[in-house]
């Protein structure tokens, strides 16, 4: 049973990989660069973009930090996955999401030099940084690693100090 679960971590990461590659590869085909379609007047547009560096375009050029970076990061989820994401499965979610986001980007840049990006959101007037699949999955990955992350604290304290948090020898 334990296998089967971080199969499906490592499904979850393919399934965003494909999904990212398969619209980043719509956006190059169908769009030229700066091309905008209106989805929901003044809040979700398709935009085809191009960044060569992280989030906010920091760090732009700076190919092989975000290599290096990249596979230390994909090593170490991938140790995680196959220690200790067995028996916690909201971890092992997070995890395969960050895991696909990650390589996802990596491919871009590693085969483009770039990452295509092509979400474009107006949230409450400010223009977010347009972004793709991969970067969804990164952010969506890292909020469920934080509820985990609290979810293990709260269960810790539960069991140091009791329900009502006082303490129990």
């Amino acid at each position: 049973m334990e296998v089967a679960f971080v199969l499906i971590y490592y499904l979850i990461a393919f399934f965003v990989i494909i999904l990212d590659q398969w619209t980043k590869w719509l956006i190059v085909k169908t769009m030229n660069l700066g091309d905008n379609i209106e989805i929901i007047k003044d809040f979700l547009y398709i935009t085809s973009h191009r960044n060569k560096g992280a989030a906010w375009g920091i760090l732009e050029g700076q190919m092989w930090f975000f290599y290096v970076i990249t596979v230390i990061v994909i090593i170490a989820i991938i140790y995680y996955i196959q220690k200790t994401a067995r028996n916690h499965h909201l971890f092992g979610v997070s995890l395969g999401l960050i895991l696909g986001g990650a390589i996802g980007n990596f491919i871009d840049r590693v085969f483009r030099q770039e990452v295509v990006d092509f979400i474009n959101t107006y949230i409450f007037g400010y223009d977010f940084p347009v972004f793709n699949i991969a970067d969804s999955a990164l952010v969506i990955g890292v909020i469920l690693f934080m509820i985990y992350m609290f979810l293990e604290e709260r269960k810790l304290k539960e069991k140091t100090h009791g329900k009502k948090g006082t303490h129990h020898s």
